[in-house]
């Protein structure tokens, strides 16, 4: 017998988060210490993550990765990367995958550098958590360039909020795509799609990968974001119908249920 999926109800399709990680985030203040020493991202990001990473994509969900060879276009170059929000552990391993051999960083909510332990650690992993104030975010930026000068590759979710196994791209504005605009980089998206396996009921994702896009350099800074954010949510939005399988349907509620 067929097993129906999971249904989630939302309200807002910009603010509803349904990651579960009940997390108090801290405060993001011109203290936080955006820059973690070499040995300690090589040892956490290279030796004990990234192995970790290839074993879970690939026992738990079968992971293949479709035209990673569009990023030999940006070779030798820092990038920005966009992707969909649909899974709280593989959204955080995907990215390394994908851009290898090329270091990731990751910009993210406080949340991720907040949950007890593991959030001293995912700085080192690449976690560049969003400001909470005016010297933070002279701090961040410093952060963010520093990447962008060594050639990295800058993950960004438009979507901010985690809704588990989503088969839609939803709606994301233009102001992440101010990074780009700025530093003059390349733009490359991800999006990960669950389709059905061979064996087994549970799903297989597969990472398709478009780009690299370029503004036109003869707009203004706020044409070129919202052209950017423009061809990035087209792309998504055509590769998330390759979607197979829905393990949980997302329906909006109505009226004050």
């Amino acid at each position: 017998m067929k097993k129906e999926p999971k249904v989630i109800y939302y309200r807002d399709e910009l603010e509803d988060e349904f990651s579960g990680d009940d997390i108090t985030p801290k405060t993001i203040d011109k203290n936080y210490r955006y820059e973690r020493s070499a040995l300690s991202r090589l040892f956490w990001y290279r030796i004990v993550a990234l192995p970790l990473a290839f074993l879970y994509m690939k026992l738990y969900f079968h992971h293949k990765i479709v035209n990673k060879k569009a990023l030999r276009r940006a070779k030798g170059q820092p990038y920005f990367m966009y992707g969909n929000h649909t899974h709280f552990l593989a959204d955080a391993l995907v990215p390394t995958l994908v851009n290898l051999p090329k270091a990731v960083s990751v910009i993210v909510n406080a949340n991720n550098v907040s949950i007890p332990y593991l959030g001293r650690i995912t700085p080192s992993l690449g976690a560049l958590p969003l400001p909470d104030d005016g010297e933070a975010a002279k701090n961040f930026m410093r952060a963010v360039k520093r990447r962008v000068e060594r050639r990295e590759c800058i993950m960004i979710y438009p979507e901010a909020h985690i809704w588990p196994y989503y088969t839609d791209i939803r709606p994301f504005g233009e102001l992440s795509f101010r990074y780009p605009v700025n530093f003059h980089t390349p733009v490359f998206c991800l999006t990960n799609t669950y389709q059905k396996r061979k064996f087994g009921r549970k799903p297989k994702m597969v990472t398709y990968i478009d780009g690299p896009f370029y503004p036109d350099g003869t707009l203004s800074a706020k044409e070129q974001k919202k052209q950017l954010r423009e061809m990035v949510y087209g792309k998504m939005k055509e590769r998330a119908k390759n979607n197979e399988v829905v393990c949980i349907r997302y329906e909006k509620t109505k009226g004050n249920e």
